[in-house]
Parts: C-alpha cells; sequence; structure tokens
C-alpha cells in the first residue's frame, strides 16, 4: 500500500501530515548535527535546543507556571500508574474514580504500594459516563484524588476537573491530551501516554507541581524518582530522544499552524459533532455506548445494526481506506479515535461512509 489511510486507531495514533513531513526531511541529518536526530548524543547542544522546545511548547500551550516541571519519563502511561504511587502513595491511601478500563489497570497497579481506594465506581452501569462531584466519596486523609480524564475504550470524558476537595488532584490525560485548554494550577500531576496526541510510544509526557516533590521517600529506583527525574531535566539516562523531537514538532505544530488549544478545541468539538449526529439520527441503527454528557470528543463508540452487520461494516470501511475502526477486544462494537492529527476530511468521509452504509443495510 503507497498511499495514507484515514487511520483512527485509538493508538499509536495518526500524526500530523506536516509533522510526519518535516520529520522524514530531517530523518538522515537533523539540521546543524550533520546526523540524524536518533544519531547524537542526549546530552548534546543540538538536543538539548530540542527538548527545551519540546517543554516550552507544552508551558505555553497550557499556561504552565514555574511551579511545575515537564518531564519526559520512559514506559508510557502504563508505567505512570506504579511510579506516582511509589512516589506518593507509600503505604497510605488514594482515593481514585474508577471510570473506565484504564482507571482499573490505575486502581490496581497503585494498589502494590498502599490502599486505591474507589471513590466513585462506573462499573455497575458499564462505564456509560463520568461522575458528578456531588457522586465522589472522598476520604479527607488520601494522599491524592486519581481519575482518567478521557477513557479510550469506553468512549467518555470528563467535562470539566474533578473537584478534589483541596487533595491533590492527578489525572491521567492520554487520551486527551492537548485536545482542549484545561486549568493546570487545579493539578498536582498530570501525565498522558505520548501516541495518542503529541508523538511515537514510549514516552510519557509528566507535569508535575514542583511542591510534591518534597513528598517523595528516599532511596526510590532513580528512574522512577520524579525528583531524580526532575534534577536531571529527564536525561538522568538515555530517553527516547525521537520520541521528544517528534513531541517538539507535535506541539510547534498546534502553536504555529493550528494556533493553539482553543482553536484545537473548536476542531475537535467539530469533528466529534459529526459523528454523533450521524449516530443520534440514525434511528438505532447506530448506538452510542457513551451517554451524551460524558461523551468524547476523541473516542466515539458505537455499535452498529446487527452483529453480521457490525462485522460487515468493519470489512467495507477498511477496504475504503478507513481504518483502525474495530472496538477494543474486551468491549467489541466500532470505535473512531479522532485525536487532533485526524483531519477533517477524515472525519467526513467517515462520516459519508456510515451514511452510505445506513442506506444500504438499514
Amino acid at each position: 500500500m503507497s498511499s495514507r489511510v484515514y487511520n483512527f486507531s485509538a493508538g499509536p495514533a495518526t500524526l500530523p501530515l506536516p509533522v510526519l513531513e518535516q520529520a522524514r526531511e530531517e530523518f538522515l541529518a537533523y539540521p546543524g548535527a550533520g546526523a540524524s536526530i536518533m544519531e547524537i548524543s542526549h546530552r548534546s547542544k543540538v538536543f538539548t535546543a530540542v527538548i527545551e522546545e519540546a517543554q516550552s511548547n507544552i508551558k505555553t500551550l497550557l499556561g504552565i507556571s514555574d511551579d511545575y516541571v515537564v518531564l519526559f519519563t520512559p514506559g508510557g502511561a502504563t508505567m505512570q500508574f506504579t511510579m506516582l504511587a511509589m512516589n506518593f502513595l507509600n503505604g497510605g491511601t488514594a482515593d481514585y474514580l474508577h471510570v473506565g478500563s484504564w482507571a482499573s489497570k490505575a486502581v490496581k497497579d497503585g494498589a502494590r504500594f498502599g490502599t486505591t481506594r474507589i471513590a466513585w465506581d462506573g462499573k455497575p452501569d458499564g462505564f456509560k459516563r463520568m461522575p458528578a462531584d456531588n457522586e465522589l466519596d472522598l476520604d479527607s486523609n488520601a494522599a491524592y484524588v486519581h481519575f482518567t480524564s478521557n477513557e479510550t475504550i469506553q468512549g467518555i470524558q470528563f467535562q470539566k476537573e474533578p473537584d478534589a476537595s483541596g487533595k491533590p488532584l492527578f489525572c491521567d490525560a492520554s487520551s486527551d491530551f492537548l485536545c482542549r485548554p484545561i486549568d493546570i494550577d487545579k493539578y498536582g500531576l498530570l501525565y498522558a501516554g505520548a501516541q495518542k496526541n503529541v508523538g511515537p510510544s514510549g514516552t510519557a509526557v509528566v507535569i508535575l507541581r514542583k511542591d510534591m516533590l518534597d513528598r517523595i521517600p528516599e532511596n526510590l529506583p532513580p528512574l522512577l524518582d520524579y525528583k531524580v527525574m526532575a534534577d536531571n531535566n529527564s536525561l538522568y539516562n538515555t530517553p527516547s530522544t525521537f520520541t521528544i523531537y517528534i513531541i517538539a514538532l507535535v506541539t510547534r505544530w498546534v502553536l504555529q499552524e493550528i494556533g493553539g488549544l482553543e482553536k484545537m478545541e473548536g476542531i475537535n468539538r467539530e469533528k466529534a459533532r459529526m459523528l454523533y449526529d450521524v449516530i443520534d439520527s440514525s434511528d438505532g441503527f447506530y448506538r452510542g455506548h457513551a451517554q451524551p454528557q460524558s461523551r468524547s470528543i476523541m473516542n466515539v463508540t458505537f455499535r452498529v445494526g446487527t452483529e453480521e452487520q457490525e462485522k460487515m461494516f468493519i470489512e467495507q470501511a477498511t477496504a475504503a481506506g478507513l481504518d483502525g475502526l474495530k472496538g477494543h477486544r474486551s468491549v467489541g462494537g466500532c470505535r473512531a479515535s479522532i485525536y487532533n492529527a485526524m483531519p477533517a476530511a477524515g472525519v467526513e468521509a467517515l462520516r459519508d461512509f456510515m451514511l452510505a452504509f445506513q442506506r444500504a443495510n438499514g
């Protein structure tokens, strides 16, 4: 296959075409280095400028003050489930909002280092919505309150941050990072795997309030110690230099070509509206998983007609260049991941396919 498909996969996900083209242009010889970005020292002046741009772009986009550090850690968001508990739970209790599949993993992994208490549980209702603040059962002794801002598998998203009642608010923002403006000052820690909205897989972006560093116990494994990572500007060991380079390019794209997060959010909401309008007007042929007030603008999850029709839908969509629409193996159905880099033309093509498929099979 020589032409690019529209990639609706949940991750690793599509990247902005201008970023891929620039990376291709610079791949053999990065400007000023005479070698590929993957071949130069992570401690060189050239790479120092790259990592500093990535950090600066993220700070500018989110309005991050000097009260925070921006880190790049190995292992993606999954390692953060363990790392944050190792650093801040320390045998105590923390509150977790159990809102979907990724929250379940965070609860399980964090429990290795203390009590991960369920402050709200969406499982009995099939993870179809996010909770309201008055539904949260928070512990006054909790070390932190952890939530997942967007559940990729179920296609549900918080419309605003939950009220942590003065406790540090920790967030797994892997699948909606930089999709919209947020009030970063509400967070003690926010992290996101790079592979959905800002780069290739294998690295997590971590935004950590500096006063949290004083709570970290001594003698943790260095690569699992936020203080060590902060003291060394994410360069305690050799990081994924190529991933950080792509993050710098993607965040530059959001800043310069999109025009910032307010404009990015407007684009994302319009893309999501196109698909939800098809679902809502289909007379039940397409059935959304999420309750309307909790619908994600990043991952649109739905079922199609009968089981046989759903199989046909995925096969025919793939043949039409609409790839990655099969839902997660744990829940089935269909899922269209429409992250920042998914162009409107791709969503329009999916919308038109959905309408045509219903006309032919409804």
